[in-house]
């Protein structure tokens, strides 16, 4: 999983924890190079100690030897009642000493790590030391496994002549030093364990207390709707940052109630227009007819003419068909237009879709009236005009040169009321199926394509929906589905 893809919280979490880690492991790691600094600093300094006294108690040797002070006796001198074994005994470091062109001459300690100790010194290491000016030449060397620290120096008599080469050869035993430094990483872990703990238990709160606000904001940007009130964001303590985004949000919420105010403004005016421009076009069509009639019968009108009463039937007929229509037309707008109130009847649906389908003297329209009573809350005269309106367009989507079948089923499903109907209709086609509930949109040569939209209009005020499953020369399925208790 890549860390781009990971929530806020999660990552804040892991940033403090690793930090935690890495601080350890850099403090661990600077100490064990502090202590290797420190434990090299310390063998210099212990061996520079012990080479200043060995000097001085090589120059009181030289200035109590009963031989004469000069480069052939420096064996004697120091062989002399073992002077040079006292001064390795007594400062705990082995002596060797070399003459002026390496040779060696004699050591204190005759089984030290035999090949540590060279019978000929280098000449690197001879001619280093003279030009030096302290004149005073270290070497550090491993052998075995161990490492020695090796320092030059010349033996001089009373007037500052080289006599010979001293050697000190320094085993850097750290042992003290490591088990030193290993008990400080041992607490030192253990603190750094305890802190990497608080540090989880502080970044899992602290991520929580960061990323609330966040997820506040979230969870009202997922239900932001357009076509519903949204709430404003209200938030306790939280940063300057979180502060500016809710204040954005909540002036965003302001600006889209008021342009959803407006669109529906908009909308509803339009619908109006639109519709009015339908009225207006549905009542053109019987008022021509209507014209016609009575402007025919004024130019024929004789009342000397036999036949005048039947002419008179036939006008008469004429007009009332076409007033007729307009009822229908009126009618049709006015139940449209009428929202359903939500009377909340208790009622028992199979009986109330019976009712409903009784009005219709079709043989073909099945209906299982023996199912068990399904009870719930709604307005019985509404119900029936869902289930008339969906019966007669399955009616009329049935040709002439087909078997009918209509199907109503009612039943329950997961606490709601489901009412299907069916037909083996000549169904909808793929351009009508996104139409079929918008007003004034029908098929058919008569009606005004308003009784789908009716439909949505109750089930949507009671919560609940239709929908419908359609193939052409197959049939259509409606499906109404309403909660019981609404």
């Amino acid at each position: 999983m890549k860390l781009i893809k990971l929530s806020l919280r999660t990552r804040i979490f892991i940033s403090m924890t690793a930090l935690v880690l890495l601080a350890s492991i850099l403090i661990a790691a600077v100490t064990i190079y502090q202590y290797k600094e420190e434990a090299e600093e310390y063998h210099q300094e212990r061996l520079e100690r012990k080479e200043e006294r060995i000097q001085i108690a090589i120059n009181n040797v030289l200035k109590s030897t009963t031989y004469p002070v000069n480069e052939k006796n420096v064996t004697l001198i120091f062989r002399e009642r073992g002077r040079i074994y006292q001064i390795s005994e007594e400062h705990s470091l082995p002596v060797n000493i070399y003459n002026l062109s390496g040779k060696l001459l004699i050591k204190s300690e005759s089984n030290f790590i035999e090949d540590t100790i060279d019978n000929k010194l280098n000449t690197i290491i001879i001619d280093t030391l003279a030009s030096l000016y302290d004149k005073r030449y270290l070497v550090k060397s491993e052998k075995n496994d161990e490492r020695f620290l090796s320092s030059y120096t010349y033996i001089s008599d009373s007037r500052a002549k080289p006599l010979a080469i001293l050697n000190l050869p320094y085993l850097e035993d750290d042992d003290l030093i490591t088990r030193e430094l290993l008990e400080f990483l041992r607490r030192l872990g253990q603190v750094y364990l305890l802190m990497l703990l608080v540090a989880i238990v502080l970044a899992y709160f602290l991520s929580k207390y960061i990323t609330r606000s966040l997820k506040t904001i979230s969870e009202t940007l997922d239900q932001t709707r357009l076509d519903k009130q949204n709430k404003r964001i209200a938030i306790g303590d939280a940063s300057e940052e979180i502060y500016a985004l809710v204040n954005a949000y909540n002036s965003m919420i302001d600006e889209l109630e008021e342009s959803a105010v407006m669109l529906a403004k908009s909308e509803r005016e339009a619908a109006w227009r639109e519709m009015a421009k339908q009225v207006a076009h549905e009542i053109k069509n019987p008022l021509t007819p209507m014209r016609l009639t009575v402007q025919s019968f004024q130019r024929k009108f004789d009342p000397n003419d036999p036949n005048i009463h039947q002419k008179l039937q036939e006008y008469s007929d004429t007009l009332i068909q076409q007033i007729d229509t307009m009822s229908s037309i009126a009618s049709a707008f006015s139940n449209f237009a009428q929202m359903p109130a939500q009377k909340n009847e208790t009622l028992d649906v199979i009986k109330i879709v019976g009712l409903a389908l009784d009005i219709f003297n079709e043989d073909y329209i099945l209906f299982p009236s023996e199912k068990e009573k399904i009870i719930a809350k709604f307005d019985r005269t509404q119900l029936i005009r869902v289930v008339t309106n969906l019966v007669k367009n399955a009616i009329q989507a049935i040709p002439e040169d087909c078997i009918p079948k209509i199907i109503v089923d009612v039943f329950s499903e997961n606490g709601d009321v489901v009412i299907i109907v069916s037909d083996n209709g000549i169904g909808i086609s793929e351009e009508h199926k996104k139409k079929v509930f918008e007003p004034k949109f029908t098929t058919k040569n008569s009606g005004m394509g308003l009784g789908l939209g009716m439909v949505k209009n109750i089930m949507e005020t009671y919560n609940g929906s239709v929908t419908f499953t359609s193939r052409e020369e197959k049939g259509t399925v409606f499906k109404i589905r309403f909660p019981k208790n609404t």
